[in-house]
């Protein structure tokens, strides 16, 4: 029987914690002092099963509060040394490309692909819709924990659910290279069917166990999200003394990003097709609201990082993605520096090899770009109209991030004028 997701994830990332304190369900310690094994599953079945277990009834809110804060006060410090990095972004900004700046830091990095996937799709199934209270609790606790190696508290996102810790179905494994190494390589499965399998190797289906072990391994840990929205919501993870978290937020033209997603996406995006080929633009039609509430959102997260709040301080770096796409290379260094981390050979090695690609080499998800041409791609097909709607409602997002304003149609497709500023920021 499936539950209607009527409560708050509070709730559940609560009774999933004080399941753990209980020993009802097994979890990865820094230290495997308790080693998960392919025989040992989980013996919780999920916020099903706790709310089968509690029969709908569940402990008052300052009560499940305090035991929150007993949890938290608990657990060991960081280990010096340890870097974590979760790159901030949007979807069609080139996240996934700057995510490979880190995928291929080497052996000493545990990269992560967009693991909160799951956490959107079971939120937006039960909800009907991601629920905006929910959702950034679900996701700051799921972060959390990924950083801590431990993967159980996602195991109750994904769908079908893992057996034994198992599971076939984890979004783009292929695109965390952690996940697709040796060591964490398990059989061959006849008959099981993997829509993500590694392409570096021949494996079976991912044994969680097995990559919170080689998680635990890692000197450092890097996260790659396009679902988080607001910055300030990620404060509980800047101040949990076992993280050394830095944050990278990830920026582009919204200009360029709306041509981007009417070709990725153009069945969601269809309304701004039709508009773009003829009529006006309703500037309160729910799509448009949609795209400022987008703007305002990212812009929000950014004056929070810029201003430099001591939570954030010298945590915080905002990088354009047109920076990136014309200075790769320099870029890079710059990201690697702030994060303290060696910028090793074969993260140079890829910036070089994948930044000079054939135009057969460039689909649209591709993470092989000739780069500095994509920076001014979306000039020679978005309409001026249409631009003109996305400086419209996007005004207060493109001046801070240094984009200027197109004034006609001819500005809009001259390429000798930069739209480009420099300098227009400072973080990190």
């Amino acid at each position: 029987m499936r539950f209607k997701y009527t409560i708050s994830i509070v709730f559940f990332v609560t009774l999933v914690i004080i399941e753990k304190e209980n020993n009802i369900i097994s979890r990865v310690s820094d230290k495997l002092a308790l080693k998960q094994t392919p025989q040992t599953p989980l013996q919780s079945s999920g916020l099903s099963h706790i709310l089968l277990k509690h029969n709908g009834s569940f402990p008052s809110l300052n009560k499940m509060k305090r035991r929150l804060e007993n949890y938290s006060e608990h657990q060991e410090v960081t280990i010096k040394g340890k870097k974590h990095i979760l790159l901030l972004a949007t979807t069609r900004t080139g996240s996934s490309f700057v995510g490979e700046f880190f995928n291929q830091q080497g052996d000493n990095m545990f990269y992560l692909f967009e693991p909160l996937w799951h956490v959107e799709k079971m939120l937006t199934l039960e909800t009907g819709g991601t629920n905006a209270t929910a959702a950034p609790k679900a996701y700051r606790d799921v972060l959390r924990q990924l950083f801590l190696c431990d993967f159980s508290l996602m195991e109750t996102f994904i769908e079908p659910r893992p057996v034994d810790h198992v599971t076939p179905a984890l979004f783009r494994r292929e695109s965390s290279s952690s996940l697709c190494e040796e060591s964490v390589c398990s059989p061959v499965v006849k008959g099981v069917f993997e829509r993500y399998h590694c392409r570096s190797r021949r494996c079976g289906p991912l044994n969680l166990t097995m990559a919170s072990e080689s998680c635990l391994r890692k000197e450092h840990r890097a996260i790659k999200s396009v679902r988080v929205r607001q910055l300030e919501n990620l404060r509980p993870l800047a101040e949990d003394p076992r993280l050394d978290i830095k944050f990278i937020q990830l920026v582009r033209d919204p200009r360029a990003v709306l041509a981007s997603r009417m070709v990725a996406f153009a069945a969601k995006y269809q309304n701004w097709k039709e508009w773009a080929t003829g009529g006006d633009v309703p500037i309160d039609d729910d799509e448009v609201r949609k795209l400022k509430g987008n703007c305002d959102s990212i812009r929000f997260s950014a004056e929070v990082g810029i201003r430099q709040p001591p939570w954030l301080r010298r945590r915080y770096m905002l990088v354009r993605y047109e920076d990136i796409a014309r200075f790769p290379m320099r870029k890079a260094a710059e990201m690697y520096r702030f994060t303290g981390i060696p910028f090793t050979r074969q993260v140079k090695a890829w910036i070089l090899k994948n930044t000079q690609a054939s135009e057969e080499a460039s689909g649209v998800y591709s993470t092989r770009k000739n780069s500095s041409e994509q920076v001014e791609k979306w000039r020679f097909s978005l309409p001026f109209k249409i631009a003109q709607v996305v400086q419209q409602v996007c005004g207060p997002t493109l001046k801070l991030f240094g984009y200027k304003l197109v004034t006609s149609e001819e500005m809009l497709t001259d390429k000798s004028v930069s739209l480009i500023e420099d300098n227009v920021f400072n973080s990190g």
